[in-house]
């Protein structure tokens, strides 16, 4: 989907949710707009590429900008977009090729899923190689597409390589490019590599990586601050249920006659009222409905000029 306009902004996301809903592992492969497009354009990219992570179990970005950065500078408009869904293609074709294509060391559609399963960002790359340093030459455009949005192996916690060649390729070759890549990635990746022979093939070795896990240390981090919280909790019910008591909250209001100290650093003395001041200011009121209460109640009714001439009668 490209995001940035309406039908890949507004519906991938939500047809994402209804197949995740349903159980089936869900891949994004998107594209952001050019720069030039505008703010309005990126924002919306970025709410939508935001809401479509939450949808997907994985996904994987190229940004129209990174077109720009290819060696040929003199590429026309069609090469360029070309060169884009190229890198699309791969990634769909290299994951439908381990799931369908039995090899020697085969890869299914389970070991896809456990690496692609809820892990975030992704690195898909397929690269090809010739000659003596064929594999490791593969392995290298794998994982080094200049079209990917800045995601690298480096840090990976799960990866998957498959290697396709003839039955001429050497376990030496294997090693060489699996190390590499195993080098880069996190010390306790999960690593599933599978090996597909093609008797049609000669010279040639493809390597397909998908790389996935970077957002995982973000995770971590918030679990450990969780746990702490957790772990720090009954600790602090435990010494206060030791100690019998718990501590009150400072009242924010003083009592009176006490110095109070204001917003600006000055204090002021609240003044404290005699009983008898507070007394006289309070109105007198009836404090039982007695008769007297009545009677009072009574009198308030008559106007006051009428009550005058019959107090001077």
């Amino acid at each position: 989907a490209g995001m940035g306009g309406g039908t890949g902004t507004g519906a991938a996301p939500v047809i994402a949710q209804v197949a995740r809903d349903l159980g089936i592992l869900t891949v994004g492969i998107v594209t952001r707009p050019f720069s030039f497009e505008g703010a309005r354009r990126s924002r919306n990219a970025e709410h939508g590429l935001n809401e479509l992570i939450q949808a997907v179990d994985t996904i994987i970005t190229i940004p129209n900008e990174k077109l720009m950065l290819l060696d040929n500078e003199d590429l026309s408009l069609l090469e360029a977009f070309q060169r884009a869904d190229d890198v699309l293609v791969q990634a769909v074709r290299g994951i439908s090729d381990l799931i369908v294509n039995a090899g020697m060391i085969n890869v299914d559609f389970a070991d896809v899923k456990t690496i692609m399963s809820g892990t975030g960002r992704a690195l898909m790359g397929t690269g090809f190689g010739r000659g003596e340093r064929r594999a490791m030459e593969a392995a290298e455009l794998a994982i080094n597409s200049p079209l990917l949005d800045d995601v690298s192996v480096n840090g990976a916690t799960g990866i998957l390589i498959n290697f396709t060649a003839g039955p001429d390729i050497r376990l030496r070759e294997i090693n060489e490019a699996a190390t590499m890549i195993q080098r880069a990635a996190d010390p306790d990746a999960n690593i599933i590599f599978g090996v597909v022979t093609d008797p049609d093939v000669t010279d040639e070795v493809k390597v397909t990586v998908i790389a996935t896990g970077f957002d995982n240390m973000e995770t971590t981090t918030r679990e450990m601050q969780v746990n702490r919280r957790q772990s720090v909790a009954p600790q602090v019910a435990q010494h206060l249920s030791a100690s019998g008591s718990v501590p009150q909250r400072a009242s924010s209001v003083p009592p009176l006659g006490v110095r109070a100290e204001g917003r600006m650093g000055q204090s002021a003395r609240v003044p404290a009222r005699r009983m008898d001041e507070v007394s006289e200011m309070a109105p007198s009121r009836p404090r039982a409905f007695g008769a007297t209460a009545l009677h009072d109640e009574a009198v308030l009714d008559i106007p006051a000029y009428l009550r005058r001439g019959q107090a001077q009668e």
